[in-house]
């Protein structure tokens, strides 16, 4: 039985709209964005492994950089696969800036009914 997507003479095969090297490129692209996030993953799985939570110091410096990690890690993966790095800047605004005030907000509602708890957790009892 043959292959329908092996057929030479149909365009289904041929459906391509780069040359090559463009596909050396992308796959290039491709390669590095997944060596990149898996190297980043093994940095934050071995400061999880080595790092005890008895450090007080050192355990705020593994949550913060935690943090900072999983953000470079996103981005890396919404302007790769989501191919938001190829659009113009305009766009990349458009579609970055209410993600950020979003996060900001969150991050604002979590720090005032926290404070909140804090202040106001003594005189409930």
């Amino acid at each position: 039985m043959e292959r329908d997507d092996l057929i030479v003479n149909d365009n289904y095969s041929l459906n391509a709209h780069h040359s090559e090297e463009e596909g050396v490129k992308i796959r290039k692209n491709i390669l590095f964005v997944t060596v990149l996030l898996t190297a980043i993953t093994a940095v934050e799985v071995a400061m999880g492994i080595i790092f005890k939570r008895a450090e007080t110091f050192t355990w705020e410096m593994i949550k913060w950089s935690f943090v900072a990690l999983t953000l470079v890690k996103a981005g890396y993966i919404v302007m790769s696969f989501m191919h938001l790095g190829e659009e113009r800047g305009n766009m990349k605004k458009s579609i970055l800036v209410p993600y950020l005030l979003f996060i900001v907000y969150l991050i604002y509602v979590a720090l005032t009914e926290g404070f909140g708890h804090l202040f106001n957790h003594n005189s409930l009892h």
